[in-house]
């Protein structure tokens, strides 16, 4: 069979585990011809594709990013898109297409899968925010970096008398800032499920500092806002292809407010581009290349408009549609245990 892959949106550690999952046992075991496009959706709108190789592919499963390169392409948004990914997945033969991505690529994955087009998703976001999986990869190596942030950050606040707020990555859901935040000892974890009280979060700070302990970790995703009318936060950033606002400074926002509120002496800092970067944790590097060979598995036993999934300790195949009709949120009873640490 000759079988197509693409990685689209935002990068992340483990997409290189994938696509050596697909090329090993696509090549080794059925004896596929593996086509990349290159750039996300915009690969197979303009035919920018490259085969993979087991050559070109051996030493990637350590690396950070994507070999294939990403774009957040919208073929929806794009003129043609969807009739230049057909005939262009028709030119080079494509028996079916995976897709690696978060809730836009299998979103736009899904819709064409709904157009006729023959796909099987492979779920990628740092944020964890898709349903239908329990785990996708990326995730635990963002943790992980996040929470040596966190560590880092304890020994400076302490060292100054300061508060210290670590803004991460999650735009609807809080599940990096959750567990960081709780895994590196946070004072407060803020999330975008439960819009926070700025006079609560200033309450809980005092409340430490009244027990002689001088410094305080806030953990804040860039997406958790204030309930309405307690502070004032950027959102003038634009928008992407798929709709969404670029987020940010809320932590810059909350160091103003939190220090003008207690006096406590405030820093910020944002984490950013830092968690998604760098070379996968051992679980994203065996998660992603366990749903590699899933996907290929999937292609040849007929399968398509599924995505693999981690339910429990084993690879699962559910619909696309249940993967992207609903965001996995943060619950509160998860939030309450973290709530018990607060201040």
């Amino acid at each position: 069979m000759r079988v197509g892959v693409l990685t689209g949106g935002g990068d992340c550690p483990g997409l290189n585990a994938v696509i050596r999952g697909i090329v090993r046992k696509g090549i080794n075991h059925y004896g596929d011809t593996i086509i990349g496009f290159r750039y996300g959706w915009k690969g197979p709108i303009e035919n920018i594709t490259m085969e993979l190789t087991l050559d070109n592919t051996r030493g990637i499963l350590h690396q950070g990013g994507t070999i294939l390169r990403s774009s957040r392409t919208n073929p929806f948004k794009i003129e043609g898109g969807v009739q230049k990914i057909a005939d262009n997945l028709a030119a080079n033969n494509i028996d079916c297409l995976i897709p690696i991505g978060g809730e836009d690529t299998l979103g736009a994955a899904n819709k064409l899968h709904g157009e006729g087009l023959s796909v099987i998703g492979v779920p990628k976001t740092i944020d964890n925010d898709l349903s239908g999986t329990d785990y996708t990869f990326g995730f635990d190596t963002a943790v992980n970096i996040a929470m040596e942030a966190i560590d880092r950050c304890h020994s400076t606040g302490e060292s100054h008398d300061r508060v210290i707020v670590v803004e991460v990555m999650g735009r609807h859901a809080g599940w990096i800032a959750l567990h960081s935040g709780m895994a590196g000892g946070a004072d407060v974890v803020l999330v975008p499920e439960f819009p926070f009280d700025i006079d609560e979060v200033c309450e809980h700070l005092k409340h430490r500092h009244a027990r002689g302990i001088n410094f305080s970790i806030v953990v804040v995703a860039e997406g958790a806002m204030p309930k309405e009318g307690g502070m004032a936060t950027r959102g003038d950033a634009g928008v992407d292809a798929f709709g969404h606002v670029r987020l940010g400074g809320i932590a810059q926002a909350l160091e103003k407010e939190i220090e003008s509120r207690t006096g406590f002496e405030t820093r910020h800092t944002v984490l950013g581009h830092i968690q998604r970067g760098g070379s996968p944790s051992a679980f994203d590097r065996v998660l992603g290349s366990r749903f590699g060979v899933a996907a290929i598995e999937a292609v040849h036993a007929g399968e398509r408009g599924k995505m693999v999934a981690l339910r429990g300790a084993d690879i699962k195949l559910v619909d696309l549609q249940e993967a992207v009709g609903t965001m996995k949120l943060v619950g509160e009873d998860l939030y309450d245990v973290a709530r018990v640490f607060f201040g």
